[in-house]
């Protein structure tokens, strides 16, 4: 049994240092890599914005907008109990700004854009193309894992701004007939309570979930072994990792930002 322990914690702190090391070779790439003859490809981090902000839109949507009403109900229903349903607005304004936004937006793309990271290096690890491009002289960190990671320091934040969004608006069709405002008074009033430390916190905290999801999801994709079997554990490991280490992160953000 300390055998084992010994072991599965060596292998973990292997693979923090395999992530860390994967994080700055794509930032020295992504900077100095023009001048190695490595230069980055900008259609490579469009196509990789594309799939991580565009097509997650409509799903990043119609979550967003049902989790707004979801909180709308349980504010009304529990602040209503103490006759404090004018705190709604606010209570529902800065629990999505500060956690649901960036919460859920992360759990969303780690399960699209995370999987697919790690699905497709994995296939190309498992076919030794990875392999082929190193022998090519292409650099594989440079071809795979800079745009993906590029473009999900982009797009994670923009998608936590439309969440908070399309999330407030949510709650404001579902509480607003409850507080007798309209619709449209109900987020001028949100927007007024809001302050930028309230958003900031929100993307602050999707910066690091992008680093999560990339990095678990290129490192995981990179390790793969035993064929089309080790490609699907290992998208299914990235996903369950990426979500636990998101709401590691989460927690240990909240703690520090809201003493």
């Amino acid at each position: 049994m300390l055998a084992q322990i010994g072991k599965t914690t060596v292998d973990a702190l292997s693979g923090i240092g395999y992530a860390a090391m994967l994080l700055l070779d794509s930032i020295y790439l992504s900077v100095m890599g023009w001048r190695i003859g490595q230069p980055l490809r900008l259609r490579a981090v469009f196509e990789q914005m594309r799939q991580v902000g565009a097509d997650a839109l409509p799903i990043g949507c119609l979550l967003s907008f049902t989790v707004g009403i979801m909180l709308g109900i349980q504010f009304v229903s529990a602040l209503g109990e103490f006759g404090a349903q004018s705190q709604v607005v606010i209570a529902v304004a800065k629990s999505v700004t500060r956690e649901f936004g960036a919460l859920i937006t992360a759990i969303l793309v780690a399960g699209r854009s995370g999987s697919a990271l790690a699905a497709r290096i994995g296939s190309m690890t498992v076919s030794q193309e990875v392999d082929a491009l190193a022998v090519i002289g292409i650099d594989p960190v440079r071809y795979l894992v800079a745009p993906a990671l590029i473009a999900m320091l982009v797009m994670l934040p923009l998608l936590t701004i439309f969440a908070d969004a399309v999330a407030i608006f949510g709650a404001a069709l579902y509480s607003a007939p409850a507080l007798n405002v309209t619709p449209t008074a109900y987020m001028l009033q949100s927007m007024a309570l809001l302050s930028p430390g309230d958003i900031g916190q929100g993307i602050a905290k999707s910066f690091v979930f992008a680093l999560l999801i990339t990095l678990i999801g290129v490192s995981t994709g990179f390790s793969v072994s035993g064929g089309a079997e080790g490609v699907g554990r290992a998208t299914t490991r990235a996903v369950v990792l990426s979500i636990c280490w998101i709401i590691v992160a989460d927690m240990i953000f909240s703690f520090f930002l809201n003493r």
